[in-house]
């Protein structure tokens, strides 16, 4: 497949970034790959310490994707020799490190999710225990003496822990480096990343030089908050839509999210064309329209981008039923009941509709469990059935008991 014109590719690799550092380099090289028709080689780095990916890990592999489809060649760099230093970035204290082990169940998993975006064409996958894991010490003291301690204390967290007296251990300043190391192993020309990586990636440009390379460009990507509104998306924070969610949590998900991030999630999440989110900026203006009809086109588009079409008419059609018409779905699991009694929050444990007996008694306290449509507010509460019923937990989830 030939190139497109610079202008075209330029044009492409801008939609949703903050920065291309520096966009001249960038052109250059597009220009130089257009000359000898031969593909950029553009490098994500991937932890593979959390394995479960989420859209708003989806902004930076659409941005490789956009590489993809422009003709150059990707490369994941799953993480599995970092992963046993443990990125600082963003934390008040050292990320705890993984075995090695881990790491490759963990880049699997990685890589299996990352594919409901990438496309095997034009798509290599290494690990940078390769080249890592070979290094002799020798080799590390050549590698620390290439940039300097004041110039990696510039890392906002490390400062910051600096300021707190939080203890940072000297393997944490060889993060960056090694990490930079990756684009000396496969030369890349471009890296990607979100804006919280973009030190690791300028140390990336300073030893690529320094091994007489010539340095890659930087392109970072906007984070994308999670359905809080308030921090950054990340399951362990439980406010994001992950691409493992079913279709139904996804579109639940889409739903409760705050209003003023509807444009934000069109944009970086559905990545709708500028056409449609045109048209989408034109209804969020207009009062006449509610935010909850927009946010069933988000639910919609969000589960087509990562299941299909059929899955997402369901999805829709499965909320409509359930909190529009107020009915109970279709296909919903069932769950048999031996006991003459049983108390509900035994039962609500036992089907696995709460992780926990505590959690259980605070959904029941707060109104969030019903019996065939009778609230229950009593965390005592005793089910003594004379015939199957419906129970529903939170918002979405039910469950047919059968006695």
């Amino acid at each position: 497949m030939p190139f497109r014109s610079v202008k075209e590719q330029l044009d492409v690799i801008k939609r949703n970034t903050v920065e291309i550092i520096p966009e001249e380099e960038l052109e250059k090289k597009l220009e130089k790959s257009l000359k000898e028709n031969k593909p950029l080689i553009v490098k994500l780095g991937c932890d593979p310490s959390r394995p479960d990916l989420h859209i708003g890990h989806g902004v930076v592999l659409q941005k490789l994707r956009d590489f993809q489809d422009l003709g150059h060649k990707v490369i994941l760099i799953i993480g599995d020799f970092t992963a046993m230093i443990g990125d600082p970035s963003g934390k008040n204290k050292t990320r705890p490190p993984l075995t090695i082990e881990e790491t490759k169940v963990n880049g699997k998993t990685y890589f299996d999710q990352a594919s409901k975006i990438l496309s095997e064409k034009n798509l290599e996958i290494r690990y940078n225990s390769e080249w890592l894991g070979n290094m002799t010490f020798s080799d590390v003291i050549k590698l620390a003496s290439k940039y300097t301690v004041a110039q990696i204390l510039e890392r906002d967290d490390f400062e910051k822990r600096m300021e707190s007296k939080t203890p940072i251990s000297l393997h944490e300043l060889l993060y960056p480096l090694s990490q930079a190391m990756d684009s000396v192993a496969i030369s890349s020309d471009v890296e990607i990343g979100g804006t919280d990586q973009k030190f690791n990636l300028l140390v990336g440009r300073a030893i690529q030089e320094a091994y007489g390379q010539e340095s890659q460009c930087i392109v970072t990507c906007e984070l994308l908050e999670g359905t809080d509104g308030v921090e950054k998306m990340s399951k362990s924070l439980n406010n994001a839509i992950c691409f493992t969610d079913s279709p139904k949590d996804i579109f639940g998900k889409s739903m409760s999210i705050p209003d003023a991030l509807i444009y934000k999630y069109f944009t970086l999440g559905a990545m709708l064309s500028f056409e449609e989110l045109t048209e989408i900026k034109k209804q969020l203006e207009d009062p006449s329209i509610n935010p909850r009809n927009l946010k069933v086109r988000l639910g919609y588009e969000l589960v087509k981008k990562y299941y299909d079409e059929e899955s997402a008419n369901y999805a829709q059609h499965e909320f409509e039923t359930i909190f529009v018409k107020k009915e109970v779905p279709d296909d919903i699991p069932e769950f048999k009941l031996d006991a003459k009694e049983v108390k509900l929050v035994t039962l609500i444990k036992e089907a696995n509709m709460a992780s926990t007996s505590s959690e259980a008694i605070r959904l029941i306290k707060q109104g969030g469990v019903t019996i065939d449509g009778r609230k229950i507010t009593d965390d005592k509460f005793v089910i003594k059935p004379e015939k199957d019923f419906v129970l529903k937990v939170g918002k979405r989830k039910f469950l047919k008991v059968l006695v």
